[in-house]
């Protein structure tokens, strides 16, 4: 097992302390297909609703995905926003230790946002907010909380939107509390004079936050690598981690190099709560007793991961071990011996929006021909899922003698390649059931069949899914590997 494995496999005995500003994040999806007779507006007809926690709360989401325990400390509003706030950290299953106090006179921040789902784009924000700091009595209560809270956790972080929770005595006092039990420090920062922060282990501010902290303007990473180096003299943290967008992070530590880290290729859907991610990220992993450059690069595969998805979103431990780690030190995770997961999967993947495709085979052994099949698959998906013949299946499909690898043998290899998703076991002579559950979006074959042949094309077009053959590559396949190998017979004497 690799330290990376063994530090995101450690994150689960890890609690991680949040203070900050607590917000709730809603959605609201429909279609644009008229102009109010009103005003020069458009008409979004409303099919549904999401709502998630924002700001600090989504920061222990994050935590709690990834595995850790999050005791978050923050001011609700006595409001509907607030109660929802309450009641979805509640049922967290424990991950999340929510204590939020309670201030009848300021509003729950809440955020909501009007989406077309058929162009994919945000219409509107209404925000409502109180930003005035937090009274004394409050501010004393939630120090006292977090003093406390610091002792069983690992790190702390600030979540700092600039909301009024965290007043510049409140961010003193837990600092000094953080630095007096030596926990590291993690700031999301607002504002632009990083002085309130000093002390702190790490700042992550976004390039466009960071021009503004050293008053002009940084594009290249170059110049954001002077730019972070300057304001962590200047803010007297002991780094920053500069995020810039689709071109990755740069990473300053006071008195060494800079490290620029390359973004992951991905497809962003939305980059709300991404800079949440990482600071859920960087903080789990330093709790772990991780170096900060470790932290810094597993952050940047998180945020990969949450701005290919829809909304305000969580990363999980299983989706950033995918993103960080080689196939074959996760194989065993991608093989689906029991239902539940294949189940836990699908319904992850379409709460996402990921396009689903699904392939199947016996991939007795495994030749260039079965790598092309899946490559064409997986390009046309999302995420693939492979139905995988059980070794009683193929004993009678092909005949006692196959196959020359036992199931967990074959599913292992199919596991290991980073085209593949997912690996099914199924016993049946066809995987028409398989795919009546996955239901893909796409239904992938090679082209020695005709589509009308394929097994279970017409559940997936009355779906609304497709079906795609693949051409094969001549001469590849088991059977005749099979006979190569076979020794050839003698000629008998005479």
């Amino acid at each position: 097992m690799s330290d990376l494995d063994k530090r995101l496999n450690a994150i689960r005995d890890q609690s991680v302390l949040c203070v900050g500003d607590v917000m709730l994040d809603r959605y609201v999806y429909g279609e644009v297909a008229r102009v109010s007779p009103e005003a020069p507006v458009q008409v979004l007809a409303v099919a549904r609703e999401e709502h998630a926690p924002g700001g600090a709360g989504n920061v222990a989401l994050n935590i709690a995905g990834l595995g850790g325990r999050c005791v978050l400390v923050g001011v609700i509003g006595d409001d509907l926003s607030g109660r929802t706030l309450a009641a979805i950290f509640a049922g967290s299953g424990g991950r999340i230790d929510a204590h939020l106090a309670l201030d009848p006179a300021r509003a729950t921040t809440s955020k909501v946002r009007f989406v077309s789902e058929h162009f994919s784009s945000h219409l509107l924000r209404a925000d409502w907010e109180t930003t005035r700091a937090i009274d004394a009595a409050r501010e004393k209560e939630i120090l006292s909380l977090a003093q406390k809270a610091l002792r069983k956790c690992g790190a702390l972080v600030i979540s700092d939107y600039g909301k009024g929770t965290l007043t510049p005595g409140l961010i003193e006092g837990l600092i000094a509390a953080a630095k007096l039990a030596n926990k590291p420090v993690v700031v999301d920062p607002k504002g632009d004079d990083y002085r309130l922060y000093h002390g702190a282990t790490l700042i992550t501010p976004n390039r466009a936050e960071l021009s503004d902290a050293v008053r002009r303007r940084v594009r290249s990473a170059d110049e954001v690598a002077a730019a972070a180096a300057e304001l962590a003299l200047v803010a007297d943290v002991d780094a920053i981690l500069a995020t810039r967008s689709e071109e990755g992070m740069t990473l300053v530590v006071r008195g060494e190099k800079p490290v620029h880290i390359e973004a992951h290729p991905t497809r962003v859907r939305d980059v709300s709560g991404a800079g949440d991610t990482v600071v859920a990220t960087v903080a789990a992993l330093l709790a772990t007793g991780a170096d900060l450059e470790s932290a810094a690069r597993a952050a940047n595969a998180a945020a990969a991961v949450v701005v290919g998805k829809r909304g305000t979103a969580a990363i999980t431990l299983t989706e950033l071990r995918a993103r960080l780690l080689p196939a074959v030190l996760r194989a065993h995770e991608k093989v689906a011996l029991d239902p539940d997961l294949l189940d836990r999967r699908l319904h992850q993947w379409r709460a996402a929006g990921l396009r689903i495709g699904f392939t199947n085979g016996v991939f007795d052994l495994l030749h260039p021909g079965h790598i092309k099949v899946l490559a064409e698959a997986r390009a046309a998906c999302d995420r693939l899922v492979v139905g995988l013949n059980t070794d009683a299946s193929v004993r009678r499909l092909k005949g006692p003698d196959r196959p020359l690898q036992d199931e967990k043998a074959r599913a292992e290899v199919l596991a290991a390649l980073e085209v593949v998703d997912l690996v099914v076991p199924f016993d049946a002579d066809t995987p028409l059931e398989l795919i009546r559950k996955v239901l893909p979006d796409v239904l992938v074959k090679g082209a020695d069949y005709e589509k009308n042949e394929v097994v279970g094309r017409e559940i997936v077009e009355a779906a609304g899914g497709e079906v795609l053959l693949v051409e094969l590559l001549p001469a590849h396949s088991t059977t005749r590997l099979v006979e190569r190998a076979q020794p050839a017979e003698k000629p008998k004497r005479r």
